[in-house]
């Protein structure tokens, strides 16, 4: 058994998105004195999926009763605005409508009522001429108001995290990608692409786009591969047309498909995103492509039963990606005023989805053990909303790990790790 010196860090957490520093904040303030370390690839956090969304607080009222993603988002929700108040972070609790724009999408509409009553959120179901009095040139035929939904920096949240972390003790290393793994009876190893090694008692993946190969890196089947979305926004160069957030009655197959209307922090209107697939998992442009990647990919089974399954679907993001006039009319759908010229395109971003071999589509997040590793293996949105509770949950288990291998979390110590 290896001494508490041998090891350079109590815990290693891959990944410096909001989820990993959230982790690395939970452990420093569940066990003062835990030596932790976050390696991240790039030079600076949220760079990925934290940084590159459009800044919703969501409310949680999408997801199944008794999920993790509705028991997280609803908790995480309340407290990422405590948090961002006591930091005085960019924020703003601003309510968003949901709007059915045809006969069909009314009983949808009814049904996310009765969910959110559920889950306790404040939900008003409104008329043509209530719609238009929080959204004056937004037009359906029914919506409902969440209270509870907002916006804000997840990207200055994620720094905060991490600068919180790093003030108690903990240390974040940037430019530091991590190319091998050796898991041993006493630990894990992990060495950087630069040559260093960093030994700890437990690991932790929070590597998002990565997470499936990091999983593997450590001898691990994930027993799902991530399939890589690109989100694609536009600009509203007007926006003077949105007061807030208005969203369509979204599909329960895929709740994060559909053009979203989101007023930011900063007063912008982002419109999108659509979704299509990417050709590589930082694939941010449509020229992006890395062949390995696509190759994993396009080797992965459920990729391809995702595909016959939904090709409609895909069919229509696709069209809607390569025209921005079918863009446009599907923004027409709640906003008839807006024009192409209206829109301008906006930095792009990419969803880490966990999809299964049989081609389903993993709905939850999903957070695995084994022998002195945890792993984050789905987290897309509402993650960043609930990355407060979902940076308990995986400290928790993580500290369960350490404890395994006969540590106990020492008295408060100076300095940082590795």
């Amino acid at each position: 058994m290896m001494t508490h010196a041998a090891y350079d860090c109590d815990v290693l957490v891959i990944g410096g998105g909001i989820v990993g520093v959230s982790t690395a904040y939970a452990i420093t303030r569940t066990a003062p004195g835990t030596r932790v370390a976050v390696l991240e690839k790039e030079w600076g956090p949220a760079r990925h999926q934290t940084g590159r969304n459009s800044g919703v607080i969501h409310s949680g009222i999408y997801y199944a009763p008794g999920s993790l993603k509705a028991r997280y988002a609803v908790r995480g929700a309340a407290e990422l605005v405590d948090f961002c108040t006591e930091h005085r972070i960019a924020h703003a609790v601003t309510g968003k409508l949901i709007v059915a724009t045809g006969s069909g999408e009314l009983p949808r509409l009814h049904a996310l009522v009765q969910r959110g009553r559920a889950h306790g959120l404040p939900v008003r179901e409104l008329g043509p001429a209530q719609i238009s009095e929080y959204e004056p040139r937004v037009r359906g035929l029914a919506a409902i108001r969440v209270g509870t939904t907002g916006v804000c920096d997840f990207a200055a949240v994620a720094a905060r995290l991490a600068a919180e972390a790093d003030a108690a003790g903990g240390r974040i290393r940037y430019g530091a990608e991590v190319v091998a793994v050796d898991r041993r009876p006493w630990g894990v190893a992990v060495r950087t692409a630069d040559g260093q090694v960093v030994r700890a008692r437990v690991l932790v993946n929070c590597a998002g786009l990565h997470s499936d190969r990091v999983a593997r890196l450590a001898g691990d089947d994930p027993g799902a591969r991530i399939v890589p979305f690109r989100g694609e926004y536009y600009e509203l160069t007007r926006p003077e047309l949105v007061r807030g957030l208005v969203y369509p009655v979204p599909d329960p197959a895929f709740p994060f498909l559909g053009v979203h209307l989101t007023r930011g922090v900063d007063g912008t209107v982002h419109v999108g995103p659509n979704a299509v697939p990417a050709l590589a998992r930082e694939g941010y442009g449509r020229t992006v492509v890395h062949p390995r990647e696509l190759a994993a990919t396009l080797a992965w089974p459920g990729s391809w039963r995702i595909a016959r399954r939904h090709w409609r679907y895909g069919a229509g993001e696709v069209h809607r990606s390569l025209s921005k006039s079918a863009f446009t009319r599907a923004v027409q759908r709640l906003l008839p005023e807006v024009t192409e010229s209206d829109l301008r395109p906006s930095p792009a971003g990419v969803r880490a989805q966990a999809v299964l071999r049989d081609g389903t589509l993993v709905d939850d997040f999903l957070i695995r053990d084994a022998p002195h590793t945890v792993h984050v293996l789905n987290a897309p949105s509402p993650a960043a909303t609930a990355s407060l509770p979902i940076g308990r949950e995986v400290a928790r288990r993580a500290l369960l790990r350490a404890r395994a291998t006969g540590w106990t979390p020492p008295a408060v110590e100076s300095g940082h790790c590795v």
